[in-house]
C-alpha cells in the first residue's frame, strides 16, 4: 500500500500538476491539505474519473484537506476532536482497507502560527495538544494507524538548510518543537527518518518538503522539511518505505510543497 501526502496549494490552481504527479506516481491514496475550496467545488468527477474515491472537508479559499483513495475506505470522520468550535478545515480521518490489513489515516494542516507570540500561534500550540491527545485515544487501540500531512514544524536544525533563520519562526519556535516531540514521545514514529537514518539521529541534511516561491529557494535548495508520517508502533511495523518526490517543486506551476510518501506492507 503507497499512501502519500502533498500540500497542493490550491486544487485550482494546481490541478494539472496534481494530476500529472498521480498518473506518475500511482498512489493507492493521496491525502491533500490547501485544497482551498468548499467540498461542492472540488472537482471530485475528475479524480474519480482516474479510479479514485474522494472525501474532502473544505473550506472556502483557505485551508482544506481531502483523500483520493483507490482502495476502499470506511469510517470517515472530518475534523479534530476537542473543540467544537473551531470552524476551520484541517483534518480528515479515514479507515484504508488494504488486501492484507486495515490502515487507519489521519490526513491534518497543521497551524501555521504566525505571528509569534499572537492568538495565531496560541491556536497553534492548542491544535497541537488535540492532535497529542486523538494520537493517546487511537494509540489506545493498538492498531495500525498514521498521521501524515503538513504539520508546519521543523523537528531539528538538520530539516532546514538555513535554521538561524527559523529561529523566530512558529515553525522552529522551541515551544513548537517541544509540542510536536510531545506526539511522538508517545511512541510515533516519524517514518521519513527511521527510512533515512543518519548519524547523529536526525533526518539527513538537504531532504526538504517546502522550498518558498520566493528569493531562489528551490534553486538553492534553501528548504525545510515540514511534511511528516508519524506511525503508530503497529503501522511502523509494515512499514517498507518512506520518501520525497523532490523533482516535483521543479515541473511547471508547482505547489510549494512536494509529496512525501510510504509503502506498507498492508
Amino acid at each position: 500500500m503507497k499512501i502519500a501526502s502533498f500540500n497542493i496549494n490550491g486544487i485550482k490552481a494546481r490541478i494539472g500538476a496534481l494530476t500529472d504527479w498521480l498518473n506518475d506516481a500511482q498512489p493507492d491514496v493521496a491525502i491533500l491539505q490547501e485544497i482551498k475550496s468548499i467540498d461542492e467545488n472540488f472537482p471530485a468527477d475528475h479524480f474519480r474519473d482516474m479510479g479514485y474515491i474522494v472525501e474532502t472537508h473544505g473550506q472556502k479559499s483557505f485551508n482544506g484537506v481531502a483523500i483520493l483513495s483507490k482502495l476502499p475506505l470506511e469510517d470517515v470522520t472530518r475534523g479534530l476532536p476537542g473543540d467544537d468550535d473551531d470552524e476551520q478545515a484541517r483534518y480528515i480521518e479515514a479507515t484504508v482497507i488494504g488486501d492484507k490489513k486495515p490502515v487507519r489515516i489521519c490526513g491534518l494542516y497543521l497551524p501555521n502560527g504566525n505571528p509569534a507570540p499572537g492568538p495565531k500561534y496560541d491556536y497553534k500550540l492548542a491544535w497541537m495538544e488535540r492532535l497529542r491527545q486523538r494520537a493517546t485515544t487511537l494509540l489506545e487501540l493498538e492498531e495500525p494507524f498514521l498521521m501524515a500531512g503538513d504539520y508546519n514544524i521543523i523537528p531539528q536544525k538538520e530539516d532546514a538548510e538555513k535554521p538561524d533563520s527559523w529561529r523566530e519562526d512558529a515553525l522552529f519556535l522551541p515551544q513548537s518543537r517541544e509540542a510536536y516531540r510531545k506526539i511522538t514521545s508517545l511512541g510515533l514514529t516519524d517514518a521519513f527518518r527511521a527510512c533515512n537514518p543518519h548519524n547523529p539521529p536526525a533526518s539527513p541534511p538537504g531532504h526538504y518538503t517546502f522550498w518558498d516561491y520566493q528569493a531562489g529557494a528551490w534553486n538553492r535548495n534553501n528548504g525545510i522539511r515540514i511534511d511528516h508520517f508519524l506511525l503508530s508502533p503497529q503501522c511502523a511495523d509494515i512499514l517498507e518505505d518512506c520518501q520525497i518526490d523532490r523533482d516535483i517543486r521543479g515541473r511547471e506551476k508547482p505547489s510549494d510543497h512536494v509529496p512525501i510518501w510510504v509503502k506498507l506492507a498492508a
